[in-house]
């Protein structure tokens, strides 16, 4: 999707690459806050029902630890997930800020498309985890913003020439970004332990 999206192709559509993509970046923050909000309702329901603490601590790192399991390269693991992606038939049949609007809201979602790692799950789980609407809406627009970001990457695309070197970026970056992933399952792991830790100490 990312690659359908550029100032070549919405030229070619007659749209307005930077139109498109600031709908798609209220899409992205919408979808994202959406799922934050959904997530703190979780975590509030789990705050009811005592999950919160040391109980919350041991939570987040039980997940920190199969998201590890799931990413890690070579793992047995399966990741769950649906075959859902965005309908790319919109680029063809509305203007650019209708398909950019709805495919920011679906991507920055994050859990209606096509999940690629178990950090994007383990992200909103430790949202509901954090213990505040808030907080988890935060994360759920740090999550969208994110998405909304990634377009910028295809800005200077401007000829079909330009295009095939950015498709050879991508292909590139794959194995860093599953990299990436398993560093950001590892990083919440660390920060889990460490949250058992300080409830530990306060409690000993």
């Amino acid at each position: 999707m990312l690659s359908s999206i550029t100032p070549l192709g919405e030229r070619g559509r007659g749209q307005r690459w930077w139109l498109t993509v600031l709908a798609f970046g209220v899409g992205a923050l919408a979808g994202g806050a959406l799922v934050g909000l959904a997530a703190g309702g979780v975590g509030a329901a789990l705050r009811a029902v005592g999950v919160q603490g040391a109980a919350a601590a041991w939570t987040a790192t039980a997940l920190a630890l199969l998201a590890v399991a799931v990413d890690a390269p070579g793992s047995p693991v399966p990741l769950p997930r649906w075959r859902r992606q965005v309908d790319e038939d919109w680029l063809t049949r509305y203007r650019g800020w209708v398909y950019g609007l709805g495919f920011g809201l679906q991507l920055g979602a994050g859990l209606v498309t096509i999940v690629v790692s178990a950090v994007i799950y383990l992200a909103f789980a430790l949202a509901a985890l954090t213990g505040s609407v808030a907080g988890a809406v935060a994360v759920g627009v740090a999550f969208g913003a994110t998405k909304a970001l990634v377009l910028l990457a295809a800005a200077r695309v401007r000829t079909p020439e330009e295009l095939l070197g950015f498709h050879r970026r991508l292909d590139a970056a794959r194995s860093w970004s599953r990299r990436a992933a398993l560093g950001g399952d590892v990083v919440a792991l660390g920060l889990g332990l460490a949250a058992v830790a300080a409830v530990a100490g306060t409690t000993a």
